[in-house]
C-alpha cells in the first residue's frame, strides 16, 4: 500500500481562503480553486502539502472528512434549483454534479449566458421562474464566492417547473422549446425548455434531494 505522503500543516481554512501563490513550483490540488496566480481554499478543512517528486512541485490541498469529493468543476452538466430571477442574472442553488447528488453550491447564470443568439434581447423572467429546476453547464471559474453557469445549449434549460397557481406537485409539461403548460389548469407560462439528455437528469433523485435540500443553507462559494 502507498504511504500517504501528504503533510499537515494545521491550518484551518475555510471556502474562498486565499492560501498562497500558484507558480511552477506550487500548484493547487484537491479542495483548492487556482484563480488570478493564486490558490483558494475550496472546502472547509485542514491544510496539506505533498511534494510531487515526478512533476518536482509542490501540491497544496484541503482536506476535510465531511465534505464530499464530487466538486463542479468547468465542463460539468448540473442541475440546479432557481432561487432568484431579476434583469440580469438568475441565482440557483447546484443540486446534482452530472448524476451524482452534491451538497448545495451557489450559482450564478448571467443573462448573457442563458442562450446562445439574441443574447440583448434575453428577457430572464421569460426563461426561467422561482423553484424551477434546470440543466446548466459550468463554465470556468472567474469569482470564487459563485459558480458561473450556461445554458446556452439545446440540451440545457428548464427540466421541472409549476405554473403560478397550479395544483401542489403538478408539473408543467413542454409544448414548445419556448413554453410549458399545466396539464391540469392549461396555464402557459414561457421558459428556456431543455431537450432532456437521460444521462444528465434523474427527476426522482431531483425531486428526493429538494425536499432536503429545503432545510439545508449552500456553501457559500465554490467547492
Amino acid at each position: 500500500m502507498e504511504q500517504d505522503k501528504s503533510k499537515p500543516i494545521g491550518k484551518i481554512c475555510i471556502p474562498g481562503m486565499r492560501l498562497c501563490s500558484a507558480n511552477k513550483d506550487r500548484v493547487g490540488g484537491p479542495g483548492t480553486n487556482v484563480l488570478q496566480g493564486y490558490i483558494y481554499a475550496a472546502l472547509a478543512g485542514i491544510l496539506k502539502t505533498h511534494d510531487d517528486e515526478k512533476n518536482k512541485v509542490t501540491v497544496i490541498s484541503v482536506e476535510s472528512p465531511t465534505t464530499p469529493s464530487i466538486l463542479p468543476k468547468p465542463g460539468d452538466v448540473v442541475t440546479a434549483k432557481v432561487t432568484v430571477v431579476n434583469s440580469r442574472v438568475v441565482h440557483c442553488i447546484i443540486l446534482c454534479v452530472g448524476p451524482h447528488l452534491v451538497r448545495p453550491y451557489r450559482g450564478v447564470l448571467k443573462k448573457e449566458d442563458i442562450k446562445s443568439t439574441d443574447k440583448d434581447r434575453i428577457d430572464p423572467y421569460k426563461c426561467f421562474r422561482p423553484g424551477d429546476v434546470i440543466l446548466a453547464k459550468v463554465l470556468p471559474l472567474t469569482e470564487i464566492h459563485w459558480y458561473h453557469l450556461t445554458t446556452a445549449e439545446n440540451e440545457l434549460g428548464v427540466a421541472i417547473a409549476t405554473a403560478e397557481g397550479s395544483p401542489q406537485g403538478v408539473n408543467m409539461v413542454p409544448i414548445s422549446w419556448s413554453e410549458m403548460q399545466c396539464p391540469k389548469t392549461l396555464v402557459k407560462e414561457p421558459r428556456k425548455v431543455a431537450r432532456i439528455v437521460p444521462d444528465y437528469f434523474d427527476q426522482n433523485q431531483v425531486i428526493s434531494f429538494t425536499d432536503a435540500e429545503n432545510e439545508s443553507k449552500p456553501i457559500n462559494g465554490p467547492k
